[in-house]
């Protein structure tokens, strides 16, 4: 008898699955009979649904038979966004690219005219420097993620950013001069990657890819830091597949 329940209760679940599938496959309202159809549900049994739901506030009765999806989805869908981490979702996939590629691999966010390192994984024996460590700053020029930032805003405000800093050298390899970063920021753009090439840290290279949110904001960078002689430019599209994954764990969907 406990048996028979359980699989009559699942089977409800089942179908209000199938009914919120229906109602968000519309963008305006529907009626019971088309959500009935496209559920292969009765008629009755779709209406004594739909309406537990709407007591609930997971569905919304516009009018007598006409539904749509309930303003209880956006307050739930709300409260899973704010609760994403996208530290928390990054850490399983940096930790596969790291498994892969043998070097340090380090999740970043800006802040100002500035990239934080606010995770990294790399093997005991690593030999990436203060630069790396969690918790540490670097301007946006002198790293790869932070010129996946600078490309995003745009040439004006890359123009803006290398006038207010003034691009200070922090190696022979930094970009100083204004049009040589905005050739850069450009190359950039095009390929979805970018490269530091021992420019923030002598004999130290690095990779990075951005990651997005669900609304289609950059919100934070991968990238992969190697000494230069073990870096391999090829590794740029694993790089870029793994932002990607991460941007999509945490809502981004284009």
């Amino acid at each position: 008898m406990a048996q028979k329940q359980a699989k009559s209760s699942i089977q409800v679940i089942e179908r209000m699955m199938s009914l919120l599938a229906a109602l968000a496959r519309h963008a305006t309202p529907v009626n019971l009979k088309q959500l009935a159809t496209e559920t292969k549900l009765h008629p009755s049994t779709a209406h004594r649904i739909l309406s537990v739901m709407v007591e609930n506030r997971l569905v919304d009765r516009i009018e007598p038979g006409t539904y749509r999806l309930g303003i209880r989805l956006l307050e739930l869908g709300s409260l899973v966004k704010s609760r994403i981490s996208v530290r928390q979702e990054a850490l399983p996939h940096m930790q596969t690219l790291h498994q892969e590629l043998g070097e340090t691999v380090n999740l970043s966010v800006r802040h100002d005219d500035e990239v934080i390192y606010i995770e990294r994984t790399s093997g005991s024996n690593s030999i990436m420097r203060v630069v790396h460590i969690i918790g540490a700053r670097a301007p946006l020029h002198i790293t790869a993620v932070g010129k996946i930032f600078l490309a995003e805003d745009g040439p004006e405000k890359s123009v803006e950013y290398a006038r207010r800093t003034g691009l200070p050298k922090f190696t022979d390899n930094t970009l100083t001069n204004a049009d040589g970063l905005a050739k850069e920021l450009e190359k950039i753009r095009r390929q979805g990657y970018a490269f530091d090439d021992e420019e923030a840290e002598k004999g130290v290279s690095c990779i990075g890819a951005g990651i997005y949110n669900d609304e289609g904001r950059l919100v934070a960078g991968l990238s992969v830091s190697a000494p230069s002689d073990r870096l391999n430019k090829a590794w740029a599209a694993r790089v870029r597949q793994t932002a990607e994954k991460i941007s999509r764990a945490i809502g981004y969907s284009r």
